[in-house]
């Protein structure tokens, strides 16, 4: 059984979701991983790469074009976490008889173990509750403990699906701790919120949004006052 089979509620073998990006699955499943020497820990290596690559598109966005270049960045982040939370719910049914609790712990069991490859440990704390320990995940050992606001637009965009699913709605997600910034686990708390509990996710994207450019000008006065010392040099 893979990792992503595992939960022991009797009501999890009733979710229905869809894999995220099928026809490439299949082709990996059935012609690569089924039929050569693949080692399937290069993707691991791959997705990496990939993860590195749009924080310093991030960060090179922001120090190059300030808040505008930072929401193109995210625009599009929220649009590929969107397109995912879509693709998993495509055609799919909530059963009657399962919880919205339920159903947004096993979304969120999903998004976690298949399209961020983690180990999770999920818990359903109440009907208007649900939270998760992500155990090991692949951005641990490289990500700085800033680089997780990234996960920040692609979550949004995944619970913007949920939304227009018809379910999770007044839903918002707490990040309480993360691996990068030293925890032993990173927590999330996904829970029903009032209208101020809104409003507090906002404000708190906005200051890290914030904190963000600052820190991205003075990289660019550094950089200007490097280059200017360079340009100096090379006239003697």
């Amino acid at each position: 059984m893979a990792h992503w089979e595992n939960r022991p509620e009797e009501s999890w073998k009733n979710f229905q979701f869809n894999q995220p990006y099928e026809k490439g699955l299949k082709r990996l499943k059935e012609e690569v991983l089924a039929k050569t020497d693949f080692d399937p820990a290069t993707l691991w290596q791959w997705g990496t790469m990939q993860a590195m690559a749009i924080i310093e598109i991030l960060k090179d966005c922001e120090e190059q074009f300030g808040v505008e270049g930072q929401k193109l960045v995210c625009k599009s982040l929220h649009k590929i976490g969107l397109d995912i939370g879509r693709q998993i719910l495509k055609n799919t049914k909530k059963p009657e008889n399962m919880s919205e609790a339920e159903f947004i712990s096993y979304y969120a069991t999903v998004i976690n173990r298949i399209v961020y490859a983690s180990l999770e440990d999920p818990k359903i704390d109440s009907n208007n509750q649900v939270s998760f320990d992500i155990l090991w995940c692949p951005h641990q050992d490289h990500y700085q403990a800033f680089d997780c606001r990234v996960q920040r637009y692609l979550v949004q965009g995944m619970l913007e699906a949920l939304s227009e699913f018809g379910t999770a709605e007044g839903f918002q997600v707490r990040f309480d701790s993360t691996i990068p910034a030293g925890a032993s686990t990173c927590h999330f708390t996904i829970w029903k919120t009032d209208s101020e509990a809104g409003v507090a996710w906002q404000q708190y994207t906005q200051q890290i949004e914030l904190k963000a450019i600052q820190i991205a000008s003075t990289k660019k006065v550094a950089h200007s006052a490097q280059n200017n010392s360079n340009s100096s040099i090379g006239e003697k």
